[in-house]
C-alpha cells in the first residue's frame, strides 16, 4: 500500500510540476502581446450571455456538431472525459484504500454504469476519430485533406494516450472486480466484461495487476496531461477561456477598430514610431490574439471551407494561425527576456527567429507570404466553421492594416481604387455628380434629401456606389426603386450627398480612408435624420449597421430583401400570377448578407412568391454558403493563382442546369455575371442564362405599366395608390435584423424548401 501510494503521488508531483511550468511560460507568453481590455469588459458586462456560450459552445459542443459524424465522436470522447474525472477520483482513493468508494455514490449501480458507458463512448470516438483521419490523410488526398498542414504525428500520439487511459482504466477495475474490492456490485458492464477475461488468471495475479493497472492509469493520465500543454491538444485547457473571451457578435460583426496598448486609435494624435498601427510584429497582437493561436485544434474546417484554399491558392486560414503560433514560440525566449544583455546571449536561432518579418516572402524569410495575406476575401467560412471561436479575419486585416499604413506593401492595382476614395468618394472615380443620373431612367419622382429628411419619409434608401454607378447593379436599384414606389413607400435618397461607406478601404487595412469616409457619411446621415435605412449592398448595409457605430454613427438599418420580403407578406407588393414558363433559379448567399449578417430567409421568401419559380439549392449554401471572391477588396484586385473563384461558383451552379441565377449583393452580381459571360463564351453555358438580383426577379413578375428598369428586370409594376408606407417592423437593432415577417428566424435552420440542418453544405462525416 506504501509502494503504491509512493509511486502515485511521486509520478503526480512530478508530472504537475512540469505541466504547471509550462502553463507559467505560456501565460507569459500571452501577456507578452497587447493588452486587451475591451475582451474583459465584455465578460464583466454580460456574465449571462457568457454562461451561455460555456454551456452550447464547450459543454454543448454545438459547432462541432454541425459536422454530424467527427463531431459526435468529438463529443462522446469530451463529455466521456467529464464523467471520466469520477474515476480520476476513484484512482486516487484506491491509492490510500483499496476499498474506497466516492462518498455518497461511491456504491451507486447507476454511476459504475455512467463510468462504463462513457468510456466504451471514448472508445468509439477513438475508434472514428482513427478511421477519419486514415480516410483523409494528406497522404492519401494532398490537399483536399483538411489535415494537410497539421501535426498529424501528435494527434496519432494523442489517440494512442487516449486509448491508452481508458484501456488501463478498465483492466485495474476489471482486476479490482477478481479482486473483490470494485466498489460497485453492478452496471459497470465493461469493468465486468474485463473481469471475465481476468478471472482465470486468479485472485493473487489480479491484486497484483490491480495494483499495476492502477499506477498505469495514473501514470497515463498524468503522462497526458504534460503531453497536452506541450502540443495541438493545448485547446483543452485554453477553449474555454477562447470562448469566454470571444468577441461574440451576432453573426460575425464588425471588424475591430485599431488599437494601441488597448487603446482605440486616434489618427489624429497617433504616432506611428510609438503607437502600435496594425500588426507588424507577433507581439502587437493582443493576448487574446495570442489565445487564438494557442487554441487552434488543427481540425482543418477552416481550411474545407476556405474559397481561397478550395481554389487553388496558398491561404490556408489554418496554416496563417500555425504559423504564427510557431514563429510566437519560437520567438518567445527574445520576448520574455528581461533585458538587451539577456536578448544578446541568446542562441542565434532565436534572434534570427526574432529578426524574421511578419510579413515577407520566402526569400525574405517571412512568416506569412504575401500572396496568402491577400487571397483572403473576408467571407468569414473560417470563423463561421472554427469550434473554438478563433478570429481569423481579425488577425488577416490587422497584417493588413499594418502592411497598408506603414509598409505601403498592397497589391498595386488596388492603389487606384484608394486613390478614386481618397479624391472622389467612390472606388471608380466617377465622382458625385454621376451618382444620381438613374433617377432620370425612372418614369416617376424619387426625393433626394438635402438636409434633414421630410418627416413623412419612412426610409432612406441607401444606393451605393456600385447601385448608383455601375450599369448592371444600377438595374437592380432601379428594380427596387420601382418596387418601393409600387408598394406606396416613400422613400428618398441622398443622391450627390452619399459617398463610399469606405468598406474597400476598410477590408484593404487602409483605416485611415475608411475612418475619413465613414465620419462624412455619418455627418452627412445625422443631419438627414432618417428613420430607418435601407441598403442594397451587403456591404453597405454591414459597415452602416455594424462598423459606423464604432464611430458614434447608430443607425437602423435593413437590407433592400428583407423589405421586399416584408411588402410582399402584407400584400403591398403582388406578382402578376401570369408566368410563361417555369423558371428554374439558384439563390447564391452574399456572405455579408449571409455569414456576416445571418440574413437567409428573406431572400428566399421573396422567391418563393414569384410564380413560376422553381427554387433550387447549391450545395454550398446558407451558413456554408461559398463566396463569390468580391469581398476583403478583392474586387479591385487582380486574381493571378488558381483557379477564379466566381468560376469554382459558377461550376456549381451550372451542375443544376438553372434558368437564372440570383443573388442580393452588387459585387455578387458583376462577379458572377462576369463568369457567366466566360462560359458562355465558351460553350458551357447558355446563352439565355441570366444573372439578376432577387429584386429584378420580383419586378419582372409585376403587372407592367411604363417604365424600364433594365432590358432583364422587365417593367415597371403599376403603383398601388391606396397602399401606405410600410414599416421597420421591430428591428430596433442596426446590427443583424432578426424581426419582421420578412427574416424572422434568419439562422442556419430557418427558411424555406432546402434549408437543411446537420451536415448541410458540409462534407459528410469529413
Amino acid at each position: 500500500m506504501v509502494l503504491r501510494m509512493t509511486v502515485g503521488l511521486v509520478l503526480t508531483v512530478v508530472a504537475l510540476a512540469i505541466a504547471g511550468r509550462r502553463m507559467w511560460w505560456l501565460k507569459r507568453l500571452a501577456f507578452s502581446g497587447q493588452p486587451a481590455p475591451e475582451r474583459v469588459a465584455a465578460v464583466r458586462e454580460h456574465p449571462g450571455r457568457d454562461i451561455e456560450s460555456q454551456a452550447t459552445e464547450v459543454i454543448g459542443q454545438r459547432k462541432l456538431l454541425q459536422w454530424t459524424v467527427p463531431g459526435a465522436a468529438h463529443a462522446a470522447t469530451f463529455w466521456g472525459f467529464l464523467v471520466l474525472i469520477l474515476t480520476i477520483i476513484e484512482a486516487y482513493g484506491d491509492l490510500f484504500s483499496r476499498t474506497f468508494a466516492i462518498p455518497g455514490i461511491g456504491h451507486w449501480a447507476a454511476i459504475g454504469f455512467i463510468e462504463d458507458l462513457f468510456a466504451v463512448g471514448v472508445l468509439a470516438g477513438i475508434v472514428t476519430f482513427t478511421v477519419i483521419r486514415i480516410r483523409n490523410s494528406p497522404e492519401r488526398r494532398g490537399r483536399a485533406s483538411r489535415f494537410l498542414g497539421s501535426h498529424t504525428r501528435a494527434a496519432w500520439i494523442v489517440l494512442g494516450m487516449i486509448f491508452l487511459v481508458i484501456a488501463t482504466l478498465l483492466l485495474y477495475r476489471g482486476a479490482q472486480i477478481d479482486s473483490g474490492v470494485f466498489p460497485y456490485k453492478h452496471g459497470a458492464f465493461a469493468s465486468q466484461e474485463v473481469g471475465h477475461w481476468l478471472h482465470p488468471l486468479g485472485s493473487g495475479v489480479n491484486s497484483v495487476l490491480e495494483v499495476v493497472f492502477l499506477l498505469a492509469q495514473i501514470a497515463v493520465v498524468m503522462a497526458f496531461a504534460v503531453i497536452v500543454v506541450y502540443s495541438k491538444h493545448l485547446h483543452i485547457a485554453l477553449a474555454p477561456l477562447n470562448v469566454l473571451y470571444g468577441r461574440k457578435p451576432d453573426a460575425l460583426g464588425a471588424l475591430p477598430p485599431m488599437r494601441s496598448n488597448g487603446k482605440v486609435l486616434d489618427f489624429e494624435e497617433a504616432d506611428p514610431d510609438t503607437d502600435v498601427f496594425g500588426l507588424g510584429k507577433i507581439e502587437d497582437f493582443s493576448w487574446k490574439g495570442l489565445l487564438d493561436m494557442g487554441t487552434c485544434t488543427e481540425c482543418g474546417r477552416c481550411q474545407s471551407q476556405c474559397p481561397a484554399w478550395a481554389t487553388g491558392k496558398p491561404l490556408s486560414p489554418k496554416q496563417v494561425i500555425l504559423d504564427l503560433r510557431d514563429h510566437a514560440f519560437a520567438k518567445a525566449p527574445y520576448l520574455l527576456a528581461s533585458s538587451d544583455e539577456e536578448r544578446e546571449a541568446l542562441p542565434d536561432a532565436v534572434k534570427a527567429e526574432a529578426a524574421r518579418p511578419l510579413v515577407g516572402t520566402k526569400e525574405d524569410n517571412g512568416v506569412i507570404d504575401p500572396d496568402v495575406l491577400w487571397s483572403c476575401t473576408n467571407c468569414g467560412a473560417c470563423v463561421e466553421e472554427c469550434p473554438v471561436d478563433i478570429e481569423h479575419i481579425d488577425h488577416i486585416d490587422g497584417m493588413r492594416r499594418h502592411q497598408v499604413l506603414i509598409e505601403s506593401a498592397f497589391p498595386v492595382e488596388a492603389a487606384g481604387m484608394l486613390k478614386n476614395l481618397e479624391n472622389k468618394g467612390d472606388p471608380w472615380g466617377m465622382g458625385a455628380n454621376r451618382r444620381g443620373d438613374w433617377i432620370g431612367e425612372l418614369d416617376f419622382e424619387i426625393p433626394v434629401a438635402d438636409g434633414k429628411i421630410d418627416p413623412d419619409i419612412e426610409y432612406l434608401f441607401w444606393v451605393g456606389c456600385a447601385g448608383a454607378l455601375e450599369d448592371r447593379a444600377k438595374k437592380t436599384t432601379k428594380a427596387i426603386a420601382t418596387l418601393l414606389h409600387t408598394a406606396g413607400v416613400k422613400f428618398a435618397v441622398l443622391g450627390p450627398a452619399e459617398t463610399c461607406t469606405g468598406d474597400p478601404a476598410r477590408r484593404i487595412g487602409n483605416e485611415f480612408v475608411f475612418s475619413m469616409l465613414a465620419q462624412q457619411n455619418i455627418e452627412t446621415l445625422n443631419e438627414a435624420a432618417p428613420k430607418t435605412i435601407v441598403a442594397s449592398c451587403p456591404h453597405c448595409f454591414n459597415t452602416i449597421a455594424n462598423e459606423y457605430p464604432q464611430l458614434g454613427g447608430n443607425y437602423e438599418v435593413i437590407h433592400h430583401t428583407q423589405l421586399l420580403a416584408r411588402l410582399v407578406e402584407q400584400g403591398k407588393l403582388t406578382p402578376d400570377g401570369k408566368v410563361a414558363a417555369p423558371e428554374k433559379v439558384t439563390y447564391h448567399d452574399p456572405c455579408f448578407l449571409g455569414r456576416q449578417n445571418k440574413v437567409y430567409t428573406a431572400p428566399r421568401q421573396i422567391m418563393e412568391h414569384v410564380p413560376g419559380v422553381e427554387a433550387v439549392e447549391m450545395h454550398r449554401c446558407k451558413e456554408r454558403g461559398f463566396c463569390c471572391g468580391a469581398g476583403g477588396a478583392r474586387m479591385w484586385m487582380e486574381e493571378r493563382i488558381g483557379k477564379r473563384i466566381n468560376t469554382e461558383r459558377i461550376d456549381e451552379a451550372l451542375a443544376l442546369s438553372p434558368d437564372t441565377i440570383s443573388t442580393a449583393c452588387p459585387y455578387c452580381l458583376v462577379m458572377l455575371g462576369d463568369a457567366v459571360n466566360a462560359k458562355k463564351a465558351s460553350g458551357d453555358a447558355k446563352d439565355t442564362l441570366e444573372v439578376i438580383d432577387v429584386a429584378q426577379l420580383l419586378v419582372r413578375s409585376m403587372a407592367p405599366v411604363g417604365a424600364a428598369v433594365g432590358t432583364d428586370a422587365g417593367s415597371a409594376p403599376v403603383a398601388d395608390a391606396a397602399a401606405g408606407p410600410a414599416t421597420a417592423g421591430t428591428d430596433a437593432n442596426p446590427g443583424p435584423p432578426a424581426a419582421g415577417t420578412a427574416d424572422a428566424n434568419p439562422g442556419p435552420a430557418a427558411g424555406t424548401a432546402g434549408e437543411g440542418t446537420g451536415d448541410q453544405g458540409g462534407p459528410a462525416g469529413g
